[in-house]
C-alpha cells in the first residue's frame, strides 16, 4: 500500500518567485518581484496547491498618477516612490532624507519552515529582512522583520517605523473590525463594527500593553460567526508600546500594519546596528471566531507558554483578606485555613517589605520589614510548604516610591527629564528597565529574595502607565524606552528562570495591563482583571477568551458583596465563575464561616477534577455574557472523552424556563453520560437538540457546573 506523500508546509517556485505558507487549514502566498523590487502578497485564505499558486495573478491599483500602485499589493510596503498607504517601514538617514527604494537581494528557505526575503535600499545603508515561519501543527504564522545598518562611515539612521508585519488581506464587499477595549478594572469589553475606509488606528502610548486595549485584531466580512464563516486575525507579542492599524482604501484594498511604538518613538541604527521586531502572529479560519480562538489558544499553550503541559495550581492570595496590615501570625492563620480549602499556593501579596505602611513608601526596598516579619519570610514559606503548598511573593520590580532608600541612592534611574516635573501615580514613579545597571540590581535583589526564603511563585505587578518618558541620554531616539522597557524586562525574567527552572510567574499590570504573546512568553498566567466581581468577570473573560486560553486566565473568588462593585454574589457563582479559567481564592477567610468553608472545600474539589479539561481542553463560547438571560461556556479535553458546561444566569425576570444549550466539539456518534445523574445522551442529540441545563435556583446570579463523559464501549471478552 503506497503512503501519501506529506505537503510540506513551504514551497518556493524559482521561477516565478512564488513563496507558499500552508498551515493545517489555510494557505499564505506572496511572490517576490525582483526586477520590481518589492515582494508582493497573492493569497491568504483556505489551501491550494503551489502550481495554482504560482498562476495567479496580484492585483494592482488602477494605473494614473494619482494612485499608489503597490498600495495595498506589497508584503512590507516601504515610505518612497508612488506609495501612499501605510508604511510599515519609514527611516531617515543622516542628511535628513527619508525615501526608500528597495531591491531584493534574495530569498531563502530556512530550517524550521522558515522563509527569509533580504531587501535592501539601492543606494543608502539599510537593510530590512522579512521573516515567515510556520510553526508545526497549527494554523497561526509568524512574521518578524530585522534592520540591518549596512554602512560603516554614513552616519546614523533613524528608524521612524519599524512594524514586524504588513498582513494584506483578499478583496471582500465590506470589512467588519473587531477588538477589545476598557480600562482598569473593565477590560476586555468586545465590541465588532463596519471598518471605515481609512485608517482605524488601536495601540498604547502608555510603555505597556494596556488596560483599553490590546494587540490584537479580527477580520470578517460582515457574515461571520462564533462557529461559521471565514476570520482573518493579526496579534502582535509585544509588552510595550504598540501600534495596528487597519487600512481600508477607496480601491479596495485591506491589511493590517502591526508594530511597536507609536508615532514618535523613534530607534536610532548607528553604523552596524540592527533592532528586531517582536513577532506578529496572525490566522484565517472559515469556522468562525470561536475556531479562530481555539486556534490561537493551541498555539499559546504549545508554541508560546513556557511549561505548557502543567495544571496551574489552585491559588490563595491574602491581599484582600490583610491589604497593607500584614504579619507573620496573620498569614500563618490565613494559610492553614487556605490549605484546609484545598489550595495548593498560598500567596503574600503587598506590605511585606520595609516601609510598606500604604502605597505611599517602600517600593524599592526590598527586604522584609523586620517588625512585621522579625524572623524574616522564610518560616512563613516553611511553614506554608508544611501544609502542602507552594509559597509566593507579590513583588512589583520595575516600580520606585519617592519615599525609599533606593530613590534617594538613584534618583536618576527613574524614567524623567530634568527639566520637566515627574508626574507620581499612584504615589510612584517607574524605573528605567531599558538601562542595564537597573535591571542589573532588580535581577540581584529578585534571585536574593527567591534563593533565600524558598519563593515558588512570583505575582510580578506594574501599576502605573510611563511619563515623562526620555532615555538617560540625550538625542533623536530618546522615547525608545516605549519599546526597550518592555525588552529590559524580557531580560530579567529570562534570566531569572533560566536561574531558578522551579520559579513559576503571573503577569499582573493593575489587573490585565499587560496581556500579550510576548509577556505569557515568560510567564505562566496572567492576573485577567482587579475586578473580582463574579458578575463582570463574565464580560472581561469573555473578551478574554478572543484570543488568550483559559490555562493563564487566572481568576478569584472573593468576599460578597465584592469589595470593588458592592454587588452581592452567592458563592456558587462566584465560584462557578472563577472556575471558567485558572482557579484562586482572595477572600478573608478568617471572616468565612464554617458552612462558607465546607461550600468552598467542595468546589474546590469540583475543580481539580475539571482542571485538565478547562485549561488545557479546546473551548467553546455557547451563549455570549449581555446576549440574553444567561452566558454558558464548554470545554471539551483533548481526548474528547470529557465535557465540561458552565452555565450562569446574573439576574432573573419572568418568563419561559431557559431553553436546551447546543453543545459543540462532540463526537455525534458517540454517547455522553452526566456524571451527576447519569442520565446520557447522543452526541448528535446534545448538538442538534441540546442539553438541557438543571433547574437554576430563583433569584438572581444562578449559575450551574454540568460534567458529562463519553460512554466507553465494553472492552470484548477474551
Amino acid at each position: 500500500m503506497e503512503h501519501a506523500v506529506p505537503i510540506p508546509p513551504v514551497e518556493i517556485d524559482e521561477a516565478s518567485g512564488t513563496v507558499l505558507l500552508r498551515t493545517t487549514r489555510s494557505a499564505y502566498v506572496l511572490r517576490v518581484d525582483r526586477a520590481a523590487g518589492t515582494v508582493r502578497h497573492v493569497h491568504w485564505g483556505a489551501g491550494l496547491p503551489l502550481a495554482d499558486a504560482v498562476e495567479l495573478p496580484v492585483w494592482s491599483e488602477h494605473d494614473n498618477s494619482f494612485a499608489g500602485r503597490w498600495d495595498g499589493v506589497e508584503e512590507y510596503p516601504v515610505d518612497g516612490g508612488a506609495r501612499f498607504g501605510v508604511p510599515a517601514l519609514e527611516a531617515r538617514f543622516a542628511d535628513g532624507s527619508s525615501p526608500l527604494e528597495p531591491i531584493v537581494v534574495d530569498v531563502a528557505l530556512r530550517a524550521d519552515d522558515h522563509v527569509v526575503v533580504r531587501l535592501r535600499d539601492r543606494t543608502r545603508p539599510l537593510a530590512w529582512h522579512l521573516h515567515y515561519r510556520v510553526p508545526a501543527g497549527g494554523d497561526v504564522l509568524e512574521r518578524w522583520t530585522e534592520f540591518h545598518h549596512t554602512g560603516t562611515d554614513d552616519g546614523d539612521v533613524l528608524l521612524l517605523r519599524y512594524a514586524s508585519a504588513h498582513w494584506p488581506l483578499p478583496q471582500r464587499p465590506a470589512w467588519r473590525i473587531g477588538s477589545v477595549h476598557g480600562g482598569w478594572a473593565s477590560e476586555g469589553r468586545l465590541e465588532r463594527s463596519a471598518l471605515p475606509v481609512g485608517e482605524t488606528v488601536l495601540g498604547s502610548r502608555r510603555g505597556h500593553t494596556g488596560h483599553h486595549a490590546n494587540p490584537w485584531v479580527a477580520l470578517d466580512a460582515g457574515d461571520a460567526g462564533e462557529e461559521h464563516g471565514e476570520v482573518w486575525v493579526v496579534a502582535l507579542a509585544a509588552s510595550g508600546t504598540w501600534r495596528l492599524t487597519a487600512q481600508r482604501t477607496a480601491a479596495g484594498r485591506t491589511g493590517v500594519v502591526a508594530g511597536e511604538g507609536h508615532e514618535g518613538i523613534e530607534l536610532r541604527l548607528a553604523p552596524g546596528g540592527s533592532h528586531r521586531t517582536p513577532v506578529s502572529l496572525a490566522l484565517h479560519t472559515v469556522h468562525g471566531f470561536g475556531q479562530a480562538s481555539r486556534a490561537f489558544h493551541h498555539h499559546v499553550r504549545v508554541h508560546v507558554l513556557p511549561h505548557p503541559e502543567e495544571l496551574r495550581p489552585v491559588l490563595y492570595n491574602s491581599w484582600e483578606a490583610t491589604s497593607f496590615a500584614v504579619s507573620e501570625d496573620d498569614q500563618l492563620a490565613l494559610a492553614r485555613r487556605a490549605a484546609d480549602l484545598g489550595a495548593e499556593l498560598f500567596v503574600l501579596d503587598d506590605g511585606w517589605f520595609r516601609g510598606r505602611d500604604d502605597d505611599r513608601a517602600g517600593l524599592g526596598d526590598w527586604t522584609p520589614d523586620p517588625e512585621r516579619f522579625p524572623r524574616g519570610l522564610r518560616p512563613l514559606a516553611d511553614e506554608v510548604h508544611r501544609l502542602g503548598m507552594a509559597f509566593g511573593l507579590w513583588v512589583e520590580p520595575e516600580m520606585v516610591n519617592a519615599d525609599s532608600d533606593l530613590f534617594r541612592r538613584h534618583p536618576d534611574w527613574v524614567l524623567h527629564l530634568p527639566d520637566r516635573t515627574a508626574t507620581e501615580l499612584r504615589n510612584q514613579l517607574v524605573l528605567d528597565f531599558s538601562r542595564p545597571e537597573v535591571t542589573d540590581w532588580a535581577l540581584t535583589w529578585l534571585r536574593e529574595v527567591v534563593a533565600e526564603n524558598a519563593v515558588d511563585f512570583l505575582k510580578w505587578d506594574f501599576n502605573r502607565a510611563f511619563t515623562e518618558a526620555g532615555a538617560h541620554t540625550a538625542g533623536p531616539d530618546a522615547r525608545r524606552v516605549h519599546v526597550q522597557h518592555a525588552r529590559g524586562l524580557y531580560r530579567v525574567l529570562d534570566r531569572l528562570r533560566t536561574d531558578f527552572p522551579h520559579l513559576r510567574i503571573e503577569a499582573c499590570a493593575g489587573g490585565g495591563g499587560r496581556v500579550d504573546p510576548g509577556i505569557l512568553a515568560r510567564t505562566d498566567q496572567v492576573w485577567t482583571s482587579d475586578n473580582t466581581d463574579a458578575v463582570d468577570r463574565l464580560t472581561i473573560q469573555h473578551g478574554f477568551s478572543q484570543l488568550y486560553p483559559p490555562g493563564v486566565m487566572s481568576a478569584w473568588v472573593t468576599d460578597s458583596p465584592n469589595p470593588l462593585t458592592g454587588r452581592a454574589v452567592p458563592m456558587r457563582f462566584r465560584f462557578h465563575s472563577a472556575m471558567a479559567g485558572v482557579l484562586g481564592i482572595g477572600g478573608n477567610l478568617k471572616r468565612w464561616t464554617d458552612t462558607e468553608r465546607a461550600e468552598a472545600a467542595d468546589l474546590v474539589r469540583v475543580y481539580k477534577d475539571i482542571r485538565p479539561v478547562v485549561q488545557q481542553g479546546r473551548q467553546y463560547r455557547l451563549l455570549a455574557p449581555g446576549e440574553g438571560p444567561c452566558a454558558a461556556v464548554q470545554y471539551v479535553s483533548e481526548d474528547g472523552r470529557r465535557a465540561v458546561v458552565l452555565a450562569w444566569r446574573p439576574s432573573t425576570a419572568f418568563g419561559p424556563a431557559l431553553p436546551p444549550v447546543r453543545l459543540r466539539g462532540l463526537d455525534e456518534e458517540a454517547r455522553y453520560r452526566d456524571e451527576e445523574t447519569g442520565r446520557e445522551w447522543s452526541g448528535a442529540t446534545l448538538h442538534a437538540f441540546g442539553l438541557t441545563l438543571p433547574d437554576l435556583p430563583p433569584g438572581d446570579c444562578a449559575s450551574t457546573l454540568v460534567r458529562l463523559r463519553r460512554v466507553e464501549e465494553a472492552e470484548p471478552e477474551a
